[in-house]
């Protein structure tokens, strides 16, 4: 039996709602795109083109998946993020937009700057490292994650994007030994380990390494505080995304260490999300 992609959407927004997936009518919808090729909002509106049969149940076997409350992104095997393509895996987190704020920022400093250096820290799928090395083609950029399984999804990443970046595996600033930057930007681990378990159901599917930022939240930010001076040229910038309620405590950490210049951004919710700091002269 046949079936045009209207009816198909509607009933599948039906079963993803009583699932609790959030969005129903569109994680539909993209599900079906992924399969045709089609745009998302075109194929909401037609009630006329008959699928495929294998096309049908292609798509039915994907709703089954996200009913079972499956990420989209696993589903399709891609984020958009600044206008590029981005593979994921269960090995990464998922690019999200309060992190492309955060690229944009970066991109935006190593712009003012001929010849820059740019360390993307905790670097994940390489959203960040791969969309300022292809917006800013002479800054060098380098990016660095603990996970080996990661940095394979980045490296991939680079490699389809046509992105020159450099990476290494270490834990923080041990993946470059004595390297100094005239940026450093990072989306660290930042939820606190009680709420990890209190997480929404697809995002407590995401690897726990890119999410648990220890009892407080703030481990990993207390750590880059302490590091980040000795890796960063004069005048250098820091740039870290935050999570909701860290807006004092991250900038008193890096006050504490001798930053300047501290400012924070808020996301397009209105949530102070990123904190952005200056090296000093004499900062070590």
């Amino acid at each position: 039996m046949t079936v045009a992609p209207r009816p198909l959407i509607l009933e599948a927004a039906r079963r993803l709602r009583e699932a609790g997936v959030p969005d129903p009518a569109w994680d539909a919808s993209v599900l079906l795109s992924h399969l045709t090729g089609r745009p998302p909002l075109e194929l909401r509106l037609d009630t006329d083109t008959e699928l495929p049969p294998e096309t049908a149940e292609a798509f039915r076997a994907l709703l089954v998946r996200r009913c079972e409350r499956v990420p989209l992104q696993w589903l399709t095997g891609e984020q958009e993020f600044l206008g590029h393509r981005f593979r994921v895996t269960p090995d990464v987190l998922i690019p999200r937009p309060e992190t492309a704020l955060l690229a944009r920022r970066a991109i935006d400093r190593v712009r003012q700057q001929a010849g820059a250096s740019l360390l993307d820290l905790c670097c994940g799928s390489g959203c960040i490292a791969v969309s300022v090395a292809l917006a800013c083609p002479s800054c060098r950029v380098y990016a660095a994650d603990l996970s080996d399984a990661a940095l394979r999804t980045a490296r991939e990443n680079a490699a389809s994007l046509g992105a020159a970046v450099r990476f290494s595996q270490g834990d923080l600033f041990g993946a470059v030994g004595d390297a100094r930057f005239d940026c450093i930007v990072s989306n660290p681990p930042y939820i606190p380990t009680a709420d990890c378990a209190e997480l929404q159901e697809e995002v407590r599917r995401e690897p726990l390494l890119a999410l648990d930022g220890g009892p407080d939240g703030l481990r990993f930010y207390r750590a880059i505080a302490a590091e980040a001076g000795a890796h960063l040229n004069p005048g250098g910038t820091l740039l870290l995304e935050i999570g909701a309620g860290q807006a004092e405590d991250v900038p008193d950490l890096l006050r504490s260490r001798g930053f300047t210049g501290i400012a924070v951004f808020p996301d397009l919710s209105g949530i102070p999300r990123i904190v952005e700091a200056r090296r000093t002269e004499d900062l070590t």
